[in-house]
């Protein structure tokens, strides 16, 4: 935290039911941690331990990753891959399918140059 220059005032936490397995223990106890770091507005929500205060580690462990991602300029380059991938994704343009297709056209007309000739005698 000290080298992030985050102290322990600039959170806001609060405890909320957790839902999920557990049982009766978890429906009972507030034992999931909503913390909030209020100079960056980054939050965090953790449920994954059926202890209150073992949440509450993992949430700040969590929030303390999440600012020094933003501070060291992670997000720019995990935004740079979904945009690649979007990319990927996204629907060909007419141009492109017809310039596929013609090279498509173009294998299957060299391949069939290759079969066998029938020669009559």
């Amino acid at each position: 935290m000290n080298s992030l220059g985050v102290s322990e005032n600039d959170f806001e936490e609060s405890f909320i039911r957790s839902s999920g397995p557990g049982g009766q223990k978890v429906n009972k106890s507030s034992s999931c941690v909503y913390l909030l770091h209020r100079p960056t507005g980054l939050f965090v929500k953790c449920q994954r331990e059926r202890s209150q205060s073992l949440n509450r580690f993992l949430a700040r462990r969590l929030l303390l990753d999440k600012i020094e991602k933003k501070q060291k300029g992670f997000i720019a380059e995990e935004k740079e891959k979904a945009e690649k991938i979007r990319r990927q994704k996204r629907k060909r343009s007419k141009q492109a399918k017809e310039k596929m297709l013609l090279i498509k056209h173009k294998q299957t007309q060299k391949k069939s140059l290759r079969s066998k000739v029938l020669m009559d005698e």
